[in-house]
């Protein structure tokens, strides 16, 4: 009985909050990170090959995406040693809060940690809010595409003139992806139909989708986090005052 009493008083002490938003954390940035940054690679080439003679008509945007991939990496730098971080303070405060263990009852400092990851915790949840938007730009504009190529396949079985569909067309430079002095900035009727039939395309489309469904995890977990945290802190702040420390 004292090894499954101890076992138990274990397992009572896990923050199983945490420990979940910490493990939809990693996979989330995983998603976001990995998917972006290969979607971000694929979406250059698409650009360069398809919607840009001139080299100077892109090069901004591959400046952005040289940068950007670079704060991927720090991205999942970061997240990785935060989401320990929170894991190791879901921790502590669980063993406060059910004062399993003696010297891990609360403490003034222990309250001011937990307040301090709060706060930090409010502040990612706030930004990685704006990261979630932002992530669904290339989403729409890809569908938008891909709906505007259903629509040329759909007119050219219907009608026997190419040039009755040719002025649907697909401009990228609508979505500052390139600036307006461009050429050709656009693809129209059958050539945006046969770039929507490109592996190229179909690859770069699910990566973005991937890394939406990443951010949004990411921000998923972030809201556990404000969640386990706080109520954590609320719990230790009642301790406190009935004398526990």
């Amino acid at each position: 009985m004292g090894c499954y009493d101890c076992c138990i008083r274990c397992i009572g002490a896990v923050p199983y909050p945490s420990l979940v938003a910490t493990l939809l954390c990693y996979a989330g940035m995983a998603l976001f990170c990995g998917c972006g940054h290969e979607a971000l690679t694929q979406t250059e080439v698409l650009v360069e090959t398809y919607f840009a003679r001139n080299v100077q008509d892109y090069v901004v945007m591959a400046s952005f995406i040289k940068y950007f991939q670079y704060v991927i990496y720090g991205l999942a730098s970061f997240f990785f040693l935060y989401g320990i971080l929170l894991l190791a303070e879901g921790f502590y405060t669980t063993s406060a809060v059910k004062q399993t263990f003696g010297e891990f009852r609360s403490t003034q400092c222990g309250r001011c940690l937990s307040l301090t990851f709060i706060i930090v915790t409010y502040i990612l949840a706030f930004i990685w809010l704006a990261v979630f938007a932002f992530s669904a730009i290339p989403v729409f504009f890809l569908f938008n595409m891909e709906q505007t190529c259903h629509t040329v396949n759909i007119l050219s079985e219907t009608t026997a003139s190419i040039n009755q569909h040719s002025w649907i067309c697909m401009d990228a430079r609508q979505y500052g992806l390139l600036p307006w002095n461009a050429m050709p900035g656009k693809s129209c009727g059958t050539t945006l139909a046969a770039i929507c039939r490109t592996s190229e395309f179909h690859v770069t489309y699910d990566l973005y989708i991937a890394a939406f469904a990443g951010a949004g995890i990411t921000l998923l977990a972030l809201f556990l986090y404000l969640v386990a945290t706080t109520y954590n802190y609320a719990v230790l702040r009642f301790l406190g005052r009935k004398g526990i420390r």
